[in-house]
């Protein structure tokens, strides 16, 4: 029955989100922060408390279960530790850190960013540290399992930033009024929050999941090779842990630098149409949008192929060229640096967002100040760190850890 456990708790998963959905449309007189949290929380309790028949049902071990509840607890913990960085009083001293300039804001955003590291890694820590205990290897994946047992709902409130992010764009375009406005940006800022949640749900999942394959890498050599050990002291291993945090870092500059060159180009056609569209700077003509469209599209695709293929072709050169024990610490050493950066980036990103929306509630000075001035330049570092390198991250450890494991039984 093993082999359904999965199967059974991703759809038993998918019924508790839909109740999770449920549970926010009837908290909806509250706060949508409030009743957001309710919603996912309540989804991970449903999910916790009715796996437990499931698995008895299924005659399965209560490891299982143990391994599926210390999933769902670390998720919820991972999600109310990225809400309190991205949402809570780090914001804020980011903001009043803007009454010295954009260095402060700067410094501050990042201080958030790592320290927010912490509490997370450390739940993932434990996780597997119980998980391994109760059910094994095994139990290691169904945590990963039990903490995206409830996608749905974790989708639902990661799509709820763009959402409201854009009916504020709309709002704005279309000149609805200031408390229209007023009432957009209070969802963005909440929206900035819950994509920021739904982020550190993947990224934890993403590195249990990227345990399990590695893990399975280690033992499709070893069955061929039963010397096959990765030991640190190892030289080869060792090479291979400091090779594969260099991906990491590699593909973080490439989406960073594909951002800010798409940036220009489009900066660069706005000043182009303002010099030779008569009356678009007056606001008597219409913009050429379906060019500035082009330009992002074409660099989103063109922008993405180095990245993608350092993923896929790294673990074949290094497997084919030092062996699968260095490829076995390349992927050790990208998973953990991987995970790292992709929390930081992720949360320092949200932070920064939430800090400029915080000024621009009228807080040091509100909109137009020196203050605001210094926070939209954090913003417009973090965008690229949360939206673009900090995802790319979870596919990064991913693909790497499935293209190792494809080639393995070659490298024997």
């Amino acid at each position: 029955m093993l082999q359904f456990m999965p199967l059974a708790l991703a759809s038993l998963g998918l019924i508790c989100s839909l109740l999770g959905i449920i549970t926010v449309r009837v908290f909806s007189s509250k706060s949508p922060e409030t009743a957001l949290r309710y919603g996912t929380i309540g989804s991970a309790v449903i999910f916790v408390i009715t796996s437990y028949f499931l698995i008895d049902i299924m005659s399965v071990s209560s490891g299982v279960w143990v391994a599926v509840l210390v999933g769902s607890i670390g998720g919820i913990v991972v999600g109310l530790i990225t809400e309190y960085y991205t949402g809570g009083s780090p914001v804020r001293k980011i903001a009043k850190d803007g009454e010295t300039g954009p260095a402060t804001v700067m410094i501050s955003g990042l201080a958030t960013g790592m320290q927010s590291v912490a509490i997370p890694v450390l739940t993932i820590v434990v996780i597997i540290f119980i998980s391994n205990i109760y059910a094994g290897l095994y139990g290691v994946g169904i945590a990963a399992v039990g903490m995206l047992s409830t996608v749905g709902i974790t989708m639902a409130i990661d799509a709820y930033g763009p959402v409201a992010d854009n009916a504020g764009g709309i709002a704005e375009m279309s000149e609805m009024g200031k408390e229209t406005r007023e009432i957009t940006d209070s969802l963005d800022e909440v929206g900035n929050t819950t994509a920021a949640i739904g982020k550190g749900f993947a990224i934890s999942a993403a590195a249990l999941a990227a345990l399990a394959l590695i893990s399975a890498y280690i033992e499709k050599i070893s069955s061929k090779d039963a010397s096959f050990v990765l030991a640190i002291n190892d030289p080869l291993v060792l090479c291979g842990m400091f090779l594969g945090g260099i991906f990491p870092f590699l593909v973080s500059s490439m989406t960073m630098t594909a951002v800010g060159d798409a940036a220009f180009d489009m900066i660069k056609e706005v000043r182009r149409q303002f010099k030779e569209i008569p009356g678009l700077l007056e606001g008597k003509a219409k913009p050429d949008t379906a060019r500035c469209v082009d330009i992002a599209t074409r660099a989103a695709l063109r922008k993405m192929i180095a990245p993608g293929t350092l993923a896929v072709l790294s673990p074949v050169i290094i497997g084919f060229l030092l062996g699968p024990k260095a490829l076995g610490g390349m992927l050790g050493g990208a998973l953990i640096c991987c995970v790292m950066m992709a929390l930081m980036m992720s949360n320092a990103g949200g932070a920064w967002d939430n800090a400029k929306k915080f000024v621009e509630k009228g807080n040091f000075g509100g909109k137009g100040s020196d203050v605001h001035k210094a926070a939209v330049v954090g913003d417009t570092v973090g965008d690229p760190l949360k939206d673009t390198s900090g995802p790319s991250m979870n596919i990064l450890i991913n693909v790497m850890a499935i293209v190792s494991l494809v080639i393995a039984p070659l490298l024997i």
